[in-house]
């Protein structure tokens, strides 16, 4: 019986032991992943251009998917708290415009903004690194002198720093004017009592919080889903794969470090 039992138990623990070893082993690669395009950022020669076609499919083409968004949810917002506030007490909802401009300029225009394009844009750069993994383009950049990181890494990781919290502020603004449109229409509050709500409640600290936790959006997005392209293995199941893992892994860190962010800019006032 004791045999049986350790029979059993002995390939459990391997499968558990070997997880947790998978784990330790991506967690440190990525660690010096991270570590390595940070370095390179700061090393010539500096791709320019190719900077500036990145941050125009990181950037450009992503405006449309943040602000479409981000305009609807601040239309259901003003719809749905509207309506219950104004039964539950009289007159709150002339307070609509500060409440529903507070919760996107720290909250929800910047993660929302992050999550769609964590879809958008990690898993087209993971599937791009990824195919170019799988046929051997990153080890012909090898071959050339090229650093691969240097090359595919870096100029992702900028165009996703620095285009990621313009699209959020585009994002804040349009949810803004969503929610005034439908408390003009639904709620009829007028559009200047709507905005002198938002002044009141908005101060310049909370702008400061909910994009500047964006810049940490954009890197996690860039970082994670070209790390997973350069690990895909085995063809076109590989880059599939890859994909799926940058953009789930991505969708984490966003929600799990927002926590923490928020946590620590609110240990400094913000």
């Amino acid at each position: 019986m004791k045999k049986v039992t350790e029979g059993k138990l002995i390939p459990l623990f391997d499968r558990i032991g070997g997880g947790v070893l998978d784990l330790l082993e991506s967690v440190g690669g990525f660690a010096i992943f991270a570590g390595q395009t940070f370095k390179f950022v700061f090393v010539p020669p500096f791709d320019f251009r190719n900077l500036l076609y990145q941050m125009g499919e990181i950037g450009v083409k992503s405006i449309p998917v943040g602000v479409v968004s981000s305009f609807f949810v601040g239309m259901v917002m003003a719809l749905q708290l509207g309506g219950p506030m104004e039964q539950q007490i009289q007159g709150i909802s002339t307070f609509m415009g500060g409440g529903i401009s507070l919760a996107m300029v720290r909250e929800l225009a910047p993660v929302l903004t992050a999550v769609l394009l964590a879809g958008r844009v990690g898993s087209s750069i993971a599937a791009e690194v990824g195919t170019m993994k799988v046929t051997e383009q990153i080890d012909a950049l090898s071959t050339l002198a090229t650093n691969p990181i240097h090359y595919l890494s870096v100029p992702r990781f900028l165009a996703s720093l620095m285009c990621i919290p313009m699209i959020t502020v585009m994002a804040i603004v349009v949810g803004v004017f969503g929610g005034a449109l439908i408390s003009n229409l639904s709620l009829d509050i007028p559009y200047n009592l709507y905005f002198d709500s938002a002044r009141t409640l908005v101060r310049s600290k909370d702008l400061i919080s909910g994009v500047g936790k964006t810049f940490f959006f954009g890197a996690e997005i860039a970082l994670i889903s070209c790390f997973s392209g350069f690990r895909a293995r085995g063809g076109a199941e590989g880059v599939g794969q890859a994909t799926i893992q940058a953009v789930v892994f991505s969708f984490m860190m966003i929600i799990v470090s927002d926590y923490f962010i928020t946590y620590i800019f609110q240990l400094f006032g913000l």
